[in-house]
């Protein structure tokens, strides 16, 4: 479809389309898309006796009498009739023209919901129109759709924009999905579901509609969903254009270090290190998420990667979240690299100032074969040499800017560094094929052999005693403990000053223990620093808020608790637990919840009893609460869906990846238009 300004249709200046682009309506086929969030039947008239409280409604009746009320509210209140009763119109905010105008013995049709009265039911602001004969035409031929609004546009205008766009452009518009393809797929033309979803028939299922589940709203779902698709295939194509150093043969230096590691591989780091490899060998850049349960060892596949790139003469960036958990990944490096005579360099925010001097060097000139750290590798004054490999942990926890910024110190305009993300999310297939399919994804799918699983018990809080001496006997064998605060409140400080209570609590009741205290209202360089002082075995006791969600391995750590267990998602809880057990000792973790458990807390905490399985879990959460978190960084650098919902639409998922090949097998020229209909990106955006 050509595209046009707003300003191109008629009542659309200047003022309004900047309104207007608030909702994300930038052109005229905008406007198309702005789909109702609801309907409004005012397609046939409700006698007044007919009315439910609580149910919209079209009444046609005459005005009886017009009065201002003064109680403890004024208001101005219209009584009207028809053959069947009487109804109480009122009106908190009026003016006295608006007053004058109900004149007695005048008819007037209204639309509201009724609600009771004092006395009678009667309909708070509703919509009307006053007229001195019966009204001609009082309804409407089809449902009256209702648009997200914004400041400074009302309901009635948005719906006059779109009724006139239709008029305007929707006749002329062309099928953005060949016949071929709809006849195949056997799907109604995209236009003929805009059109029914802005104007349905009196006779359509509302509630179909309200669930998002009516036949055109699914219609419209599926090519939202193929698009996406297709939008992240084309920008694994666009990737392709570019070139990247290719990393041949096996490598040396993996060689020397794979027999020093102390422990075999398990066959599924095996199988994702030789995907990588594959994919490092190309000459073009890779881009490939390694997913992997907590402890499942993506590190060391890792490690497998960056000496591959480092024995081909390239460097290695690695970027973590935090200061803390890029230091575990130095002293990870650093241990196993520099008995193989290799030199890993880490970058953070606090280092002093003569070694910062020393560390840019070393990464400039190229003799710093690795460098390790947070943000401060993608700053301005950081120069690789010769950057091949970049390496992100939890990419989720980073914003697409600083990601970009990164890649952008080993890219120009026809190569770039191959990258690798890791994450302890898992993620469904289903979900993968359409929101990733710009990514290639690997999983580290099975748990070092010999590893003992977190043994989990479920507790009511007022077991807390019996709690209590068991972090006695733990501490008493030299042992440590997290407990957990979770973040019920939304408030930063509340949640500090409820960790701050549990804390005085537990050191009033286990006096002999040293407890810390880590929160997120601490700077930075604080909660490094406790945690740091935690690892070394400084405190016994750590009372944390979730901040330690994503955090660093302190192999002493034997126990967990988390208290209002039945607060937290399943794969929230699966990653705190996934803090201890990373020792020799066995370890465990009680969930106390506050009784009595909803039926949905009860199934959570029992599946956690008895699964350690984060890919079992992860799958059983985004049934109970979607994908929002999942997919949000996905949708960063595209844009949210306007119709699909990916967890409720999941069963299209599949038909929406095989609509996409067929398009792109068999009408290669449909693609553009059809992803550019559905998603406005920046490409660059969407490449990280």
């Amino acid at each position: 479809m050509e595209s046009h300004p707003l300003t191109s249709l008629r009542g659309i200046g200047p003022q309004l389309a900047s309104r207007l682009e608030r909702l994300g309506i930038r052109e005229p086929r905008d406007l198309l898309f702005h789909l109702p969030i609801r309907y409004q039947d005012r397609t046939r008239v409700t006698p007044i006796g007919g009315l439910r409280p609580g149910v919209d409604a079209v009444i046609v009746g005459r005005i009886e009498l017009a009065d201002v009320h003064y109680g403890r509210r004024r208001s101005l209140l219209v009584q009207i009739s028809d053959e069947t009763g009487l109804l109480t119109l009122r009106f908190f905010h009026f003016s006295q023209q608006q007053q004058r105008g109900f004149i007695r013995g005048h008819w007037i049709c209204c639309f509201g919901d009724a609600r009771p009265g004092p006395g009678r039911l009667e309909m708070v602001h509703p919509e009307y129109r006053i007229s001195k004969s019966p009204p001609e035409s009082p309804t409407r031929e089809s449902l009256t759709p209702v648009y997200p609004a914004t400041e400074g546009i009302g309901p009635n205008l948005i719906r006059s924009l779109v009724g006139d766009a239709l008029n305007r452009i929707g006749a002329s518009c062309e099928e953005p999905i060949p016949s071929q393809a709809r006849e195949r797929f056997d799907l109604a033309g995209t236009w003929d579901a805009i059109r029914y979803l802005h104007q349905p028939p009196p006779d359509t299922d509302t509630s179909a509609l309200s669930e998002g589940m009516h036949p055109m709203q699914r219609r419209l779902a599926l090519e939202e969903l193929t698009a996406h698709r297709l939008a992240l295939l084309g920008i694994r194509k666009q990737r392709q254009v570019l070139s990247a150093p290719a990393f041949q043969g096996n490598s040396a230096l993996w060689k020397r270090l794979e027999p020093r590691l102390g422990f075999t591989l398990t066959g599924a780091q095996q199988r994702v290190i030789g995907e990588i490899l594959e994919d490092l060998g190309r000459d073009k850049p890779a881009l490939r998420l390694i997913q992997g349960d907590v402890g499942s060892g993506k590190t060391v596949v890792a490690a497998a990667a960056a000496l591959h790139a480092i024995d081909a003469g390239y460097q290695v960036a690695l970027m973590a979240p935090t200061e803390l958990l890029a230091e575990q990944h130095r002293n990870n490096f650093v241990q196993w690299f520099e008995a193989i005579g290799i030199d890993v360099q880490w970058l953070v925010g606090k280092l002093p100032a003569a070694e910062r001097r020393r560390t840019l060097g070393a990464i400039s000139s190229g003799d710093a074969s690795m460098a390790v750290g947070t943000h401060a590798l993608f700053q301005e004054q950081v120069s690789f040499n010769r950057l091949g490999l970049i390496i992100v942990d939890e990419q989720h926890r980073f914003g697409v800017n600083q990601r970009l910024a990164l890649r952008g110190k080993g890219e120009n305009d026809t190569t770039a560094p191959h990258q690798l993300i890791m994450s302890a999310t898992p993620i469904p297939r289903s979900l993968a094929m359409i929101f990733y399919a710009d990514l290639d994804v690997s999983s580290v799918d099975e748990l070092p052999p010999g590893r003992k699983p977190v043994n989990t018990v479920v507790m009511p809080d007022t077991r807390r005693e019996e709690i209590m001496r068991r972090i006695d006997a733990v501490c008493a064998k030299e042992q440590q403990v997290y407990w957990v605060c979770p973040l019920i409140e939304e408030s930063e400080k509340l949640q500090a000053q409820a960790a701050t209570e549990t804390r005085s609590v537990l050191a009033s009741q286990l006096d002999s223990l040293r407890i810390g205290l880590v929160h997120g209202r601490l700077k930075a360089a604080e909660k490094d620093r406790i945690m740091h002082a935690f690892r070394e075995g400084e405190y016994d006791l750590l009372v944390a808020t979730t901040v330690i969600e994503v955090g660093v391995d302190v192999p002493n750590a034997s126990l967990m608790v988390i208290e209002n267990a039945e607060r937290l998602g399943l794969a929230q809880l699966h990653q705190l637990r996934g803090r201890v057990g990373r020792g020799a000792e066995q370890a465990n973790c009680v969930l106390l919840y506050k009784p009595p458990l909803g039926r949905q807390a009860k199934e959570r905490l029992a599946l956690l009893r008895e699964s350690n399985d984060g890919f079992v879990i992860a799958q059983k959460d985004l049934e109970q609460r979607g994908p929002g978190e999942l997919l949000g960084t996905r949708q960063t650098g595209l844009q949210q869906m306007r119709i699909a919902d990916p967890w409720r639409d999941r069963d299209l998922l599949s038909l929406a990846g095989s609509l996409a090949d067929n398009l792109q097998r068999h009408h290669p020229d449909a693609v553009d238009p059809l992803v550019s209909q559905w998603i406005r990106r920046t490409d660059a955006y969407a490449n990280v």
